[in-house]
């Protein structure tokens, strides 16, 4: 290619830096300290070695392994071993989460927002942006890797060895490169920032749904995952290289694919063709929640159709989840039956609070997008109509009520019949919608707080994903650390009625939902209060 292609690359590079100079150290910092904190929890944990083969039986299960990642060093379940096994896929999605928000700031959104435009006419190169983003990302987690790698082994723990944590480090880099990279391809497939974030997060999803599908069932399929490579690296048992090596050179491919997809794409176009609109409007667009259900129409469909799958996932181990534990001896003491309850429903409760905090992410998107209309300066053109503001913000907040209910009633209903449709003795899926729907009120808060941040403090609404993320922490590790009760308290999952273990809770319930209405309302006052724009 020619070299004026990548000319001003270096300068780009640093503004972009200069850009995120906050938001770039955050992630770091928030990966590096959960990933240190965690491993000396786990030492605190499991003191000896009998504690850790005790967990290592629970972690054999399908269930487990769909979720995780199949385990190695399953046998001699050193801090190390278990740190790989339970944390590593867990946190290379995250990561591959960072770089798909990142790449796609700087590239689509940059382009759809005219700031491309302005950078294309200086004496930059046609492919200077794409390169200099894919530079600073594939920087960033370089950076990521070689910190947290140090600072895993800095812990001095006798089962992570220096090349171990190098390794694991190395991992979550690779991650972060390969989506990096993959995103932006699909930035160049796509005609706007959010067809292209639609597709970049798909595919995340459908990388984890692959390999959890192939870690059961076939290792073949998962060798389709670059999810399912990372993880075959086996840190701290084996310390294979080759496949996270092969991961970096997947980013390397990609990231070409995506230079030369940019030097023969027109600005502001795709290579995936716009549908051509209807020659005459649909009567839902004369209206604030027909224009917004248009918007997300494609994106809605796409989680709905994941979170389902999702669901399914998980309902086809069940039964062997089920054949599991009864015969392994271990797992008699560990998990005693409760009477009335199969071991598989126990593990319910567990797998639907992964899963609706999944879906809870379509769910805040909704609401969101109304804030993404308003910095794209296109609330002004909806309000400049006969239209107020609580009509213009609550079409939105009912896109976001109704998608709470269908993403957590897919999720609970692919559970339900597809663990139905394999398990011999059958499986009630009433149960298992119930269990999900017990959510709700939960996700109602969550969404209560965006409405919230966007009528009082619109500068600070990407707080809700970190109260989301923390959310998530939570749930998925907090009987694992042990945590108090109170830390559970703070969000609003930790009022949720464990499903069938537990009877529904009707007192939590509509607390959940006072909640969420009062901060709705305190929402909606603010945002007819403050000025649009600002």
């Amino acid at each position: 290619m020619n070299q004026h292609y990548f000319s001003g690359t270096g300068s780009l590079s640093r503004f972009i830096l200069r850009r995120d100079r906050i938001r770039i150290p955050i992630w770091i910092f928030s990966f590096v300290f959960a990933t240190v904190v965690i491993a000396v929890a786990f030492i605190g944990l499991y003191e000896n070695a009998q504690e850790r083969q005790a967990i290592a039986a629970t972690m054999e299960n399908p269930a487990m392994t769909a979720m995780v990642g199949p385990g190695y060093g399953l046998d001699n379940y050193t801090a190390g071993a278990m740190m790989a096994h339970q944390m590593l896929l867990m946190t290379a999605v995250v990561v591959g989460l960072m770089s798909v928000l990142l790449v796609i700031r700087h590239t689509r959104t940059d382009e759809e927002e005219g700031r491309i435009e302005m950078v294309r006419s200086l004496p930059v190169g046609r492919l200077s942006n794409v390169t200099a983003t894919l530079t600073v990302l594939f920087l960033v987690n370089i950076v990521l890797a070689v910190l947290t790698g140090i600072g895993l082994y800095a812990l001095n723990i006798e089962s992570m060895d220096l090349e171990g944590s190098l390794l694991y480090g190395t991992a979550l880099g690779a991650t972060g490169m390969v989506f990096a990279s993959a995103t932006a391809v699909f930035a160049q497939l796509s005609h706007n920032a959010r067809s292209a974030m639609g597709l970049s997060i798909g595919f995340l999803l459908a990388a984890y749904l692959v390999r959890a599908i192939g870690d059961v069932s076939s290792e073949a399929i998962a060798w389709l995952s670059p999810l399912g490579w990372i993880v075959r690296s086996e840190v701290y048992v084996n310390n294979v290289w080759w496949p996270v090596l092969l991961t970096v050179g997947a980013a390397i491919v990609l990231g070409g694919l995506a230079m030369y997809l940019n030097s023969i794409r027109d600005l502001g176009a795709g290579f995936l063709p716009a549908r051509a609109g209807k020659v005459h409007a649909s009567p839902l667009l004369l209206s604030p929640l027909g224009l917004a259900l248009r918007l997300q129409r494609t994106g809605f469909i796409a989680w709905a159709i994941g979170m389902y799958v999702l669901g399914a996932s998980y309902g086809s181990v069940m039964g062997d989840m089920e054949s599991f534990f009864a015969d392994v001896d271990l797992m008699q003491d560990l998990l005693v039956p409760m009477e009335g309850f199969s071991l598989a429903e126990q593990f319910v409760p567990t797998l639907m609070a992964v899963m609706t905090i999944i879906g809870t992410i379509p769910v805040l998107m909704a609401i969101l997008k109304v804030k993404g209309e308003e910095k794209n300066g296109r609330i002004e053109h909806v309000l400049g109509r006969a239209v107020s503001r609580n009509r213009l913000l609550g079409s939105y907040l009912l896109i976001s009520l109704i998608a709470s209910f269908v993403m957590i009633s897919l999720a609970g209903l692919g559970l339900g019949t597809v663990a139905d449709a394999t398990m011999e003795e059958g499986f009630d899926v009433a149960m298992a919608l119930q269990a999900a729907l017990a959510y709700l009120p939960a996700v109602w808060v969550m969404i209560g707080l965006t409405v919230l941040l966007i009528g009082w403090l619109p500068k600070f609404t990407g707080f809700i994903w970190l109260y989301l993320a923390f959310s998530f922490f939570v749930v998925y590790l907090g009987s694992l650390f042990q945590l108090p009760e109170w830390v559970e308290k703070i969000t609003p999952f930790g009022y949720v009625s464990a499903i069938p273990i537990e009877q529904f809770d009707w007192t939590q319930a509509i607390g959940l939902t006072v909640v969420a209405v009062g901060l709705i309302v305190i929402g909606f006052a603010g945002y007819n209060k403050r000025d649009i724009g600002k």
